[in-house]
């Protein structure tokens, strides 16, 4: 069992009486309040020292105003370290009030704006959205990458346009885990690995799987093929939750993850779950 404080760097809240969720429709069992002391309380025995909230995809147009609420909310909670709020980036370079706007919370560590559903493929190929992505160092922000498996070859091709931003590879580019399938994703994520601006969360891993029968055995190929492309300087754990809770409790993924590495130092084992996160978002 882990055995020191961990650094969540992907936790989702939501306040539905102030912000519209359209998705969560779609997803009852998440469609509620989730607040820092229910994650705290799914955690143990585990205990958090800090987490990062990564945007909820609310309905448009109230992204700034979610960026707003989680910068009063680590006022409240001082264990809220850090924020990855929504930018919608395909609007190009207007955008740029928006990022000086966030960039003025002391909690803004990185954006996102959601891939995984846009049907074009081309969507993160777009000037604007490469001319958005090129204004982030100016203001001190990293990327968070939230994609399919098939969407990898366009994203790693974004990436390699953008060598001056840092990146952040959610959910470990969401493999087709429940079918079974391994290729392209393996190759396409040993590409992305040999991109030095790119770092890579271990999280949202079980939901790829058959929620209600995945074993740790099917995830561990996964896990493994991250963790050799990625080195334990470049990879970080992510709780993803509460989506995570839709494939079991939070302290499965924990549980797989610490059996996953369990051959690791205990050097290595630190890095994976306290401080590469603290690096990557700044947190200390």
């Amino acid at each position: 069992m882990i055995d020191f404080p961990i650094v969540d760097t992907h936790v989702h809240l939501f306040d539905q009486k102030r912000f519209k969720y359209s998705w969560a429709a779609g997803a009852p069992k998440l469609n509620r309040d989730w607040t820092p002391d229910d994650l705290m309380a799914c955690a143990k025995p585990y205990q958090i020292e800090s987490f990062v909230f990564v945007e909820v995809d609310v309905d448009m147009p109230q992204y700034l105003e979610e960026g707003e609420w989680v910068q009063a909310t680590s006022g409240r909670d001082p264990r809220l370290k850090g924020c990855v709020a929504c930018v919608p980036m395909e609007r190009g370079a207007v955008i740029e009030a928006d990022l000086a706007h966030l960039a003025k919370l002391p909690v803004m560590r990185g954006v996102r704006r959601l891939i995984q559903n846009q049907p074009d493929p081309d969507f993160v190929l777009k000037p604007d959205f490469i001319a958005a992505l090129k204004l982030l160092p100016k203001y001190g922000l990293s990327f968070d990458i939230c994609i399919f498996h098939h969407q990898l070859p366009n994203t790693l091709e974004m990436v390699r346009r953008c060598p001056e931003v840092s990146f952040v590879l959610d959910h470990i580019a969401k493999p087709g885990i429940k079918a079974g399938l391994t290729e392209p994703w393996a190759s396409h994520i040993k590409e992305m690995a040999e991109l030095p601006n790119v770092v890579c969360k271990l999280s949202g891993v079980t939901t790829e799987a058959d929620h209600d029968n995945w074993t740790r055995d099917q995830l561990r190929p996964y896990i493994d093929h991250v963790v050799n492309c990625f080195g334990f300087d470049r990879i970080m754990y992510g709780g993803d939750w509460p989506v995570s809770e839709l494939a079991g409790k939070y302290t499965d993924w924990l549980e797989v993850l610490d059996w996953a590495t369990e051959s690791c130092t205990a050097q290595e084992k630190r890095k994976l779950f306290r401080d590469n996160g603290i690096r990557a978002y700044r947190l200390g």
